[in-house]
């Protein structure tokens, strides 16, 4: 049993898979920030554009 145990400890085969899956969320939340920060840009983009395309809304 205790062989076993050791064996298990010093086993490093499923750390590999685990760094793998923690670079590939943090690279998913990243282009998730990214992504929200542009839409909601071209939220308000748009959002100016419709003013201004608006008549009676001050637009030129």
């Amino acid at each position: 049993m205790r062989n076993v145990l050791t064996k298990f400890i010093a086993d490093e085969s499923g750390a590999t898979a685990i760094e793998y899956g923690l670079i590939a969320a943090g690279i998913a939340i990243a282009i998730i920030g990214a992504v929200k920060g542009v839409g909601s840009q071209l939220i308000t983009n748009f959002g100016k554009i419709e003013t201004a395309l608006t008549p009676g809304a001050g637009g030129s």
